[in-house]
């Protein structure tokens, strides 16, 4: 019982930093900062790594892979906003780590949804078919386009702040 409500934290937490995140982008590709949704990704985003380290294992995962990494880009680009507040190559900085980060929980979901819905399992059963890879692949290829056009609109000033 406590692992299953554990779980569906972990998994609210995910998908509020998804949401979020998808929020932060918009606000990117605009050149509009939105503050209160970009704490909620940011927090929502470093909680989601560091549940996932509470679950219980044997082994090192790939799923661990995935989570030290997002918390080594978010180790960076927390403070790029915070701390460097945009300023230089900070406002690059963020951008890019704050992309990086959403991918990686979008990468994550798309595993999730072909271990646990059965019509996608059925296509990838062990996530190395071609359905899973060439999902895998495009989302991969829409975060490129989400990180290159906002890397060079989105304003490194608070006087856009929204």
């Amino acid at each position: 019982m406590i692992l299953s409500a554990f779980t569906l934290l972990h998994v609210l937490l995910s998908l509020i930093g998804i949401l979020a995140g998808f929020v932060v982008v918009a606000g990117f590709l605009t050149a509009k900062r939105r503050d209160n949704w970009t704490a909620l990704f940011l927090s929502t985003t470093v909680l989601t790594s560091i549940t996932g380290f509470r679950f219980p294992f044997h082994k090192f995962l790939p799923s661990h892979a995935v989570g030290i990494v997002s918390l080594l880009v978010l180790a960076v680009a927390v403070p790029a906003l915070y701390v460097f507040h945009l300023a230089g190559p900070w406002r690059l900085t963020y951008v890019i780590g704050s992309v990086i980060a959403l991918y990686l929980n979008v990468f994550v979901l798309v595993a999730q949804l072909f271990m646990k819905v059965p019509a996608l399992k059925a296509l990838a059963p062990t996530q190395s078919e071609p359905p899973f890879l060439g999902t895998q692949v495009v989302v991969m290829l829409v975060f490129i386009v989400l990180g290159v056009f906002p890397a060079k609109r989105f304003p490194g000033d608070a006087a856009h702040a929204v």
